[in-house]
């Protein structure tokens, strides 16, 4: 699962800087402009995952393992709600994803199998407490940001614009 992991965080830098480069040929009236998305516009979506995974790594960096790629998140602030607009600037909200993106490699590269099989108490934004496998949750981080993405690239391809291959098949090494 480690290895797993390992790749769906190359695989999510890979589609983010894609998805930002491609997002960047737009003028920020379009990025901001209200499209009927479930967070409004292509700048509401990727602030909208921006603010998830800051809410999920800052839950991940509550392990007893204090993974040190971490510290940053523990240290900011926490999002007040899951559509809350961090950065109005694109070239700021750019700069986010880059360190979050650098971030999440690191964390997943501090990371080993024992990790992996702890219970994580949190509370969701609604303040309902769970407790769940860590595993499974850094599986479902990955996949919430694969789903808004797909968002956004649709958003993109009604501007005209194309993301390129977004398959995870694209960064598996051949055997």
């Amino acid at each position: 699962m480690l290895e797993h992991l390992r790749l769906l965080s190359r695989y999510n830098q890979w589609m983010n800087e894609k998805l930002y480069n491609t997002a960047a040929q737009l003028p920020a009236d379009e990025l901001a402009r209200d499209c009927g998305a479930f967070f409004g516009s292509l700048l509401g979506t990727l602030n909208h995952i921006v603010v998830a995974d800051i809410i999920w790594l800052q839950r991940f960096s509550e392990h007893p393992a204090q993974h040190p790629a971490l510290d940053r998140l523990r240290a900011m602030p926490k999002p007040q709600a899951l559509a809350q607009t961090l950065h109005d600037d694109f070239s700021a909200l750019s700069e986010e994803r880059r360190r979050l993106d650098s971030t999440i490699i690191a964390w997943c590269g501090q990371l080993n199998a024992s990790d992996l099989n702890h219970k994580l108490a949190y509370r969701n934004m609604k303040g309902v407490a769970s407790i769940k496998n860590y595993g499974s949750l850094t599986l479902h981080f990955f996949n919430h940001q694969t789903h808004h993405r797909g968002q956004a690239t649709t958003l993109l391809s009604q501007q005209g614009l194309d993301v390129g291959v977004t398959d995870l098949l694209a960064l598996i090494p051949s055997d």
